[in-house]
């Protein structure tokens, strides 16, 4: 879906945007998703689902299908290995942007040098 479009007929989203997501990092964390799926021959959704379950934090994923084949689908996450490399590449796609006040600590440090050793 790409923003300010409608999305499929019966998406949740097409009508009601809630909650509200930030559709301009939308391209990039799908690319990505696209990216490490060409590599293993497999859906963005069963990447997706692959890699949330690789989040130490996560400890149970909740999905939603419509069709038997989504849910096969959905199901082989389980199965699916990504590596590091591309664990890092869809954490990186999908980074918040930091909030306040880490942005305000870094802003604020932003001109400081670094300590030099005979200091």
């Amino acid at each position: 879906m790409e923003p300010g479009k409608p999305g499929p007929a019966g998406a949740r989203r097409t009508d009601f945007d809630f909650p509200p997501v930030d559709q301009g990092r939308l391209p990039g964390v799908l690319d990505a998703l696209r990216e490490v799926a060409a590599a293993h021959g497999v859906s963005a959704a069963r990447v997706a689902l692959a890699w949330t379950l690789t989040r130490r934090f996560v400890t149970s994923v909740i999905f939603g299908a419509k069709t038997i084949e989504q849910l096969q689908d959905n199901l082989a996450s389980t199965d699916l290995l990504l590596s590091p490399e591309q664990i890092a590449a869809l954490d990186d796609a999908s980074a918040l942007p930091p909030e306040y006040p880490g942005w305000m600590i870094a802003f604020q440090h932003r001109d400081r040098r670094p300590a030099t050793p005979d200091a």
